[in-house]
C-alpha cells in the first residue's frame, strides 16, 4: 500500500522551482541584453531581451518541473484570448488617461511643445517594442514564477509575493522612490489578480501594454524613462507628490488612487476563462466573489 505521506506536497518545491528559474533568467538576460545592446538602440535592449529570456526560461521550467509547454502558462490563443487581450488594453489605457487628464483639467499640469517630430512609422515601432516589453515582463513574473507559487502556496500568497518583488526590482529604475516602488508593487498585484480572474496571460499582457503605451503618447515619462514619441510633453505645476518627480506619474499619489479604481474594474469586468495548466490542474481559489 502507498504511504499517504508520500503524496503530500513538498513545501520547498515551489521555492526551488522559482529560485532556479530566477537564477537562469538573470544569467540569460544579461547575455541576451548584451547582444541586443550591440545590435540595437537602448529601447530595443530594454524590451526585446526580457521577452526572449522569459520565453526560453518559461519553456525550460515548464519542461523540467511539469513536462509541459510554454503555452500551458496561459498563452494558448483560445476563442476568448483576443477579447481578454483587448479588454486589458482598454483597462490599461483608460487607467493612464484617468491618471493624466483630470490633473490637466484641474490645471495641475499642462502640455507644452517638445522638440520631437512625430512619425507614424516611429510610433508603430515604439508600440511594437512596448508590447514586447509588456509581454516579456508578464511572462517573466506572472508566468511560471507566479503560477508555480500560486499552486504551491495559494493564490494570494503568490500574487502578493511576486507583486512585491516586481515593485522592488523597479527600484533600480531612474528616479525611483519609495512611492514608485509601492505603486509598482500594487500594479504587480493587480496584474496577478488579472491572471487569477482570467487563467491566462493575455489579460495582464494587454493591461500592462495599454498602460505602458498610453503614458508616452500622453507626453509623460514611463517608469523613469523618457520615450519621445509625440511633439508635446506634460509639464506639472504641482509638486512631486502629485507629479511623481523624475520617475513620472506612476510614483505619485494620483497613481495610488487610480490603482484602487483599476482593482475594482478587474474584479467586475467580464473576462473569458483561459487555460493555464498550473492553475487548472489543482484547485485554486479563484472566484472573485470569494475575495
Amino acid at each position: 500500500m502507498d504511504n499517504p505521506a508520500s503524496h503530500k506536497p513538498d513545501p520547498f518545491r515551489p521555492l526551488l522551482g522559482v529560485g532556479l528559474y530566477a537564477l537562469g533568467y538573470w544569467v540569460l538576460l544579461n547575455v541576451v541584453a548584451t547582444v541586443a545592446g550591440f545590435l540595437g538602440k537602448s529601447m530595443v535592449a530594454l524590451t526585446i531581451p526580457p521577452l526572449v529570456t522569459a520565453s526560453i526560461m518559461g519553456a525550460i521550467a515548464m519542461a523540467i518541473f511539469e513536462s509541459r509547454r510554454l503555452t500551458d502558462l496561459g498563452l494558448y490563443w483560445t476563442d476568448g484570448a483576443g477579447r481578454n487581450l483587448f479588454t486589458g488594453v482598454g483597462l490599461g489605457a483608460g487607467g493612464a488617461m484617468l491618471l493624466i487628464l483630470p490633473p490637466v483639467a484641474l490645471r495641475l499640469a499642462h502640455f507644452e511643445p517638445a522638440p520631437t517630430h512625430f512619425s507614424v512609422g516611429a510610433a508603430l515601432f515604439t508600440l511594437a517594442l512596448l508590447f514586447c516589453g509588456a509581454a516579456g515582463e508578464e511572462i517573466a513574473f506572472r508566468g511560471f514564477p507566479l503560477q508555480f507559487l500560486m499552486r504551491g502556496y495559494g493564490s494570494w500568497v503568490g500574487i502578493i509575493g511576486v507583486g512585491i518583488l516586481f515593485g522592488l526590482l523597479h527600484g533600480f529604475n531612474p528616479g525611483a522612490t519609495r512611492m514608485s516602488m509601492a505603486n509598482t508593487a500594487g500594479f504587480g498585484i493587480l496584474f496577478g489578480f488579472a491572471v487569477l480572474r482570467s487563467h491566462d496571460l493575455w489579460l495582464p499582457i494587454g493591461f500592462h501594454f495599454g498602460w505602458n503605451a498610453a503614458l508616452p503618447f500622453l507626453g509623460v515619462d514611463l517608469s523613469g524613462f523618457t520615450i519621445q514619441v509625440v511633439g508635446y510633453r506634460l509639464v506639472w505645476t504641482a509638486g512631486d507628490l502629485w507629479s511623481g518627480g523624475t520617475y513620472g506619474p506612476e510614483a505619485s499619489l494620483l497613481a495610488s488612487g487610480v490603482l484602487l479604481v483599476l482593482f475594482l474594474a478587474v474584479r467586475r469586468i467580464p473576462v473569458r476563462r483561459g487555460t493555464a495548466y498550473l492553475l487548472d490542474s489543482k484547485s485554486v481559489d479563484d472566484a472573485p466573489e470569494n475575495l
